[in-house]
């Protein structure tokens, strides 16, 4: 083991050394290392986009502290068993010997290695037995995507009891923000002018600055709307439009209506995908795609439709599959199309090659979705373009839109009172409480029926381009030719170029052949669950006020409007619905004058 050994690390490892880093450390990873050395800090945060080379950096320094006899011996603790072995093989390769197979039950760790891999489930287990490790000899404990010491509290409690006496402590993130308020262990939080405390990295690589440096690839989602129409526990039939305004359940409903195997919006999408693929890999031949998968059953009926379009089969990864890990290695070493997934594919799980996403599952966290569009963010060579493919839903395409935005793990919450809209957001409440008939109940358990997909926008860095298009159309093909090797601001000019050239198609129609929105992606933005909720509380308010001039009961008054304008029950109607029944309700008033 060597520093020597070490700067020969490819700079991400396990992918090949991407253009115009090979050889040397990439800047990054250089200044983070020129700033550790030079503090010697016993805790370090470094925060550095998926796909940047966290492991090489790591390792470097790693080196640098066991042959400088600073520390004697590595703990390195991440989240899956899967990681462990890759964290062993990233080691060896510049003479760093890990154990990945360590635990509490096999006794004194070998001589010959310079230390352990374990799990934080692991160290949940036996803190006290890593505790005795780190008090016996000096150790670098190296915290590997430490957001998972939040996981529980009790999680947390653990590593602080474990590596609280430890000698140096490394930890490393792609993604540090978490939706809960659980302390991660060894994070400095600072508070800010508001008073809340966030976390304080030492060092950030977001994902905007390692696009400009060419260290991950562009990424353009391409996004699927489309008509929808399930069954609610009590009965009603619901038809929607995937990508329109509606209640945050009806948007789960549809949601999980589009992802459902037996619909007709899976297929066309994965059709589409595959399609994409193709075009990727006359660049890139190895190009693998990847569908990100809710469950077991969805995935296997994925990978069966994928043999249908494809011809050949998909590599299906399931959580619970003891050779899931091995099944991993074997794809990203091949040059197969595709590969399904569920919960495997996480943070630091590294499949260069995958170039292509379907983002498959109702999971969407923030975290999650970084650490999903994370698999396929890995540049090998200049130039390379990243695909994924999306549901239109609103919080998946503000994600998309935000993957510039860098974050941190947000430690308190605003107090009741505090926020800008909680007034607002009473009144909302309140008004959406009232039912259509006196003791309604919304029920939000579903039957998917059908679903249909349409192509919707492409996303990319911030802006949205392209107008609505069937699958299978010439419009659709458009954005699924995309080349597969383009520089950030090709990628920007060529969608523009794209779009350009749809909308002067489209002026060219007949009016009664344009039965799709028209109009650019920017000027068809999804509305928010907040703005659906302005909508139903105007509604409710102006049924109050027909209530006090009619002596008519408020759920008489939504019956009727419901008869008239057609639709579901208020909770489940759609923006158009509503804005349709207010109309109407307004038209009442002014002809009652």
């Amino acid at each position: 083991m060597s520093t020597s050994a070490a700067s020969h690390l490819s700079p991400a490892f396990p992918a090949r050394a991407p253009w115009g880093t090979a050889g040397k450390l990439r800047a990054w990873q250089q200044a983070a290392l020129d700033e550790y050395l030079g503090r010697q800090p016993r805790d370090f945060l470094a925060v550095a986009t998926p796909g940047a080379g966290k492991t090489t950096f790591a390792l470097r320094i790693a080196s640098e502290l066991l042959q400088r006899h600073i520390v004697q011996q590595l703990t390195i603790v991440a989240p899956t068993e899967h990681l462990k072995k890759q964290w062993a093989e990233a080691a060896a390769r510049i003479g760093i010997r890990i154990d990945p197979e360590y635990s509490g039950s096999s006794g004194p760790v070998n001589r010959e290695y310079h230390g352990v891999a374990v799990t934080y489930a692991g160290v949940g287990v036996h803190p006290m037995l890593h505790r005795r490790r780190v008090e016996n000899r000096k150790t670098l404990v190296i915290l590997d995507e430490i957001h998972h010491a939040g996981d529980s509290k009790s999680w947390g409690d653990a590593v602080f009891e474990a590596f609280e006496p430890a000698t140096r402590r490394l930890a490393l993130t792609g993604t540090p923000f978490r939706s809960d308020t659980n302390p991660i262990p060894f994070v400095s939080y600072v508070a800010g002018s508001d008073g809340i405390r966030r976390s304080a990295a030492d060092y950030t690589y977001g994902y905007g600055h390692a696009l400009a440096d060419h260290v991950v690839r562009p990424v353009i989602f391409l996004s699927y709307s489309g008509d929808m129409r399930w069954r609610t526990k009590a009965g009603d039939e619901v038809a929607a439009t995937l990508g329109e305004p509606m209640t945050k359940d009806a948007i789960n409903q549809a949601w999980r209506t589009a992802l459902d195997p037996q619909g007709s919006w899976m297929p066309q999408v994965l059709r589409a995908a595959d399609k994409r693929l193709t075009e990727v890999r006359k660049a890139i031949p190895d190009a693998g795609a990847l569908v990100i998968a809710t469950d077991h059953e969805s995935a296997r009926a994925y990978a069966r439709m994928i043999r249908e379009i494809s011809g050949t089969g998909a590599t299906i990864v399931l959580s619970d599959d003891t050779g899931a890990s091995k099944k991993i290695e074997d794809f990203s070493a091949g040059d197969s199309r595709w590969m399904v997934a569920v919960r495997m594919v996480s943070e630091g799980v590294d499949v260069p090659r995958l170039a292509v996403g379907v983002f498959a599952t109702t999971i969407s966290t923030p975290l999650f979705f970084a650490q999903a569009v994370g698999r396929f963010v890995r540049v090998r060579r200049r130039g390379e373009v990243a695909s994924v493919f999306l549901p239109s839903v609103p919080t998946l395409l503000q994600h998309a839109n935000e993957m510039e935005v860098e974050r941190d793990h947000v430690l308190d919450r605003q107090k009741k009172g505090e926020g800008l809209y909680d007034s607002e957001d009473a009144l909302i409440a309140q008004a959406n409480q009232e039912k259509d008939t006196p003791g309604e109940q919304e029920q939000f358990s579903f039957e998917a029926l059908e679903s249909e997909a349409r192509f919707d926008r492409v996303l990319y860095d911030g802006a949205e381009f392209g107008l609505q298009a069937h699958t299978g159309s010439e419009e659709e093909e458009e954005y699924l030719g995309i080349p597969g090797l383009l520089e950030p601001d090709q990628v920007q000019m060529l969608l523009q170029n794209r779009q350009a050239r749809q909308l002067a198609r489209s002026r060219r129609k007949p009016d009664a052949e344009a039965d799709l929105s028209e109009k650019p992606a920017a000027q068809r933005p999804v509305v928010t669950h907040r703005e659906l909720s302005g909508l139903r509380k105007e509604l409710n308010t102006l049924v109050a006020a027909w209530h006090h001039r009619s002596g008519q009961p408020h759920g008489v008054i939504h019956n009727e409007l419901r008869r008239v304008c057609g639709g579901p029950a208020t909770a489940q109607a759609s923006a158009g619905q509503l804005q349709d029944r207010i109309s109407k309700i307004q038209q009442w008033a002014t002809s009652a004058r």
